[in-house]
């Protein structure tokens, strides 16, 4: 027999007052919200009475579509455990995925490091997406004010603006460049012009192999976008800024894993996403990286390239480090001292 595929997990977060409440109802009535489970802090707070089947076992109701809802009632580890042996047992509904609303968690990484950290969750459970809400009317002085709203539009794989109907035009255009400069790697998504949101949000996933090559070509294009920035290749926004790593040369995996490795150790709270995919010797096909933080997804080999650009090329959002120091000291590990000290000697530490 095979071991059950493990749930994949997507975390909806964002700052107090963004939407994430009117989202999560839009959500749950979407036609493929069928087979879930949603785990949020109070039923109270997203007004299930017209979703609402009927309770079930703890703290769980069943909605109208199928989804299950259930109210973390202390932590969310237990939560999801909860929550997976109640499905086990016959309890509830069996369910395909598992929808997180963070209410009262400013920094969607203690999520990723449950899932990750885990014993039990771990083999159960995987991280799928993160998506983050940014208000349309706050969000540019959030920005400029808040820092958990940097880190959780930074660390997103999804952008959803808010409230775009209440906005002046100028404003949302304002948002939708602030937020493409800080995070080039995620979709900005108007769910005001959305079609199909479920699919927009939830029906690719950013950390399942079997739609990674559509993934990278996003990555790629946004990276490629990206490079014909500002002259040093970063974009700086409250010490929150992005840049590209590429290079010609082919990867020793061994040399680059202890580099990655030391960088998390030593900064993982401040590299907030690191995308992109690498050129590895004697890898027919190039190898995918995607971190949050101090989680390192497991590398991923594609079969095959997904353009003809067979370089190396890693997209990172970092905060209060130098994007030259870091690109200076990779290239070093990597064995390319001529071009580190290219690097080094552009002026950026």
């Amino acid at each position: 027999m095979t071991a059950p595929a493990r749930v994949p997990v997507t975390v909806l977060t964002g700052y107090l007052g963004s939407g994430k409440t009117t989202l999560l109802q839009r959500l749950l009535q979407a036609e493929g919200g069928a087979g879930t489970a949603v785990l949020i802090n109070e039923f109270g707070e997203i007004g299930l009475d017209h979703l609402l089947v009927r309770p079930m076992a703890g703290a769980a109701v069943l909605l109208q579509n199928g989804c299950i809802c259930c109210s973390v009632r202390s932590d969310l580890r237990s939560g999801l455990r909860g929550l997976i042996d109640a499905r086990d047992k016959g309890e509830v509904p069996t369910f395909e995925r598992v929808l997180v609303e963070t209410t009262g968690l400013a920094d969607p990484v203690p999520i990723v490091q449950t899932l990750t950290m885990d014993p039990m969750l771990r083999h159960h459970a995987r991280l799928a997406n993160l998506v983050a809400t940014v208000d349309g009317r706050n969000g540019l002085d959030q920005l400029a004010h808040q820092p958990e709203a940097v880190r959780q539009a930074a660390t997103a794989d999804r952008l959803v603006i808010t409230k775009t109907d209440l906005a002046p035009a100028e404003e949302i255009a304002a948002l939708r460049q602030r937020l493409a400069q800080l995070n080039p790697l995620a979709p900005i998504i108007d769910p005001h012009a959305c079609g199909d949101l479920w699919g927009a949000l939830l029906g690719s996933d950013a950390f399942d192999p079997l739609s990674k090559t559509a993934e990278v070509r996003h990555w790629l294009a946004a990276a490629d976008e990206h490079t014909h920035g500002p002259a040093d290749g970063a974009h700086r926004h409250d010490a929150v800024h992005s840049f590209v790593f590429r290079t010609a040369h082919s990867v020793d995996w061994a040399a680059f894993a202890v580099w990655l490795s030391a960088l998390v150790h030593r900064h993982g709270g401040k590299v907030l996403r690191i995308k992109g995919l690498l050129n590895v010797e004697g890898s027919p096909g190039p190898v995918v990286l995607n971190a949050v933080q101090h989680f390192v997804h497991q590398p991923y080999h594609l079969a095959e390239w997904p353009d003809a650009d067979m370089s190396s090329r890693l997209v990172f959002i970092v905060q209060g480090l130098g994007a030259q120091r870091i690109r200076g000291s990779l290239l070093q590990f990597l064995g390319s001292p001529a071009d580190a000290a290219a690097m080094a000697g552009s002026g950026e530490r």
